[in-house]
């Protein structure tokens, strides 16, 4: 994990469902006026320029956010998240990807408040410095955000959100995030957790679904995107998925036309599909 960087893969396929997501159930906590807190576990360094450095070097927002840019009659979900991008890039033009702490303030009111957590030595301060002028609205942390999440859980509101996406470059991050989620759900039952994973072809990533489904939790969505088909090799990310405790109630209705437009626009060689399902009390 401590080698691993968000900058990398700023605005590619899996940060648009992922971003999406979460921007529509800030948005919806945002319906009442009762404040929330929010909680990044593996926050990165906050916010992207698309035109150098290791986004650059890899230019995988060109298969993610690029596409969708200037297109037209977006579901209204995708319309709202690339609204919430374009806040970012002054003139019109991509130049900039707001990482998640990003897209979160921006959705920030007066009491409001986030938790951010990262472990790496580089992104850190630098998340650090994004955020120094907002005062005790938000926190960072350089920690363990697996570790941390306990600390912070419950919020005074009992309003609130967790985003878990850990890098998943070592194989306990798999079973670490599961049993995290597990715990939060426990001090914070009526809290929203979203938790991103890579669709990849290695076991411990299709474990992860059956821990997933021990965690209990009576009212989730589970929203899975394939961008790409299987490669002989075994090697590469097919896609991703979120797994969301507690989603808002219009989730799932907002996010279907989302999944079919984009498992036709990110879709590599025609093999793009999607997978919505989740269960209610």
């Amino acid at each position: 994990m401590l080698s691993y960087r968000h900058a990398f893969h700023a605005g590619n396929h899996a940060d648009v469902l992922k971003h999406a997501v979460l921007l529509d159930v800030l948005h919806h906590l945002n319906q009442k006026e009762k404040p929330w807190l929010y909680v990044d576990t593996h926050a990165g360094a906050g916010c992207y320029a698309l035109g150098s450095g290791q986004a650059a070097q890899t230019g995988e927002f060109l298969g993610g956010i690029a596409r969708l840019w200037d297109g037209d009659n977006l579901p209204p979900i995708l319309a709202d998240y690339v609204s919430e991008v374009a806040t970012f890039n002054a003139g019109g033009a991509l130049r900039y990807y707001p990482g998640s702490p990003a897209l979160a303030a921006n959705c920030l009111r007066r009491d409001d408040r986030m938790r951010l957590f990262e472990l790496h030595s580089t992104d850190a301060p630098q998340l650090a410095r994004y955020f120094r002028e907002d005062g005790r609205r938000v926190r960072v942390d350089q920690a363990d955000g697996f570790e941390a999440l306990a600390s912070v859980l419950p919020p005074p509101s009992r309003r609130g959100v967790v985003l878990m996406d850990p890098s998943y470059e070592i194989k306990t991050d798999y079973r670490r995030v599961a049993e995290a989620l597990a715990a939060g759900v426990r001090r914070f039952a009526t809290g929203t957790f979203i938790l991103w994973y890579p669709l990849i072809q290695r076991p411990e990533a299709r474990h992860l679904s059956e821990r997933l489904s021990k965690i209990g939790a009576p009212n989730w969505l589970r929203a899975e995107l394939s961008v790409q088909k299987p490669r002989s090799d075994g090697l590469g990310m097919l896609g991703s998925g979120v797994f969301v405790v507690n989603p808002p109630w219009t989730l799932a209705e907002r996010l279907k036309p989302a999944l079919t437009y984009l498992a036709d626009v990110f879709a590599e060689d025609g093999a793009g599909q999607f997978r919505l399902e989740g269960q209610a009390p």
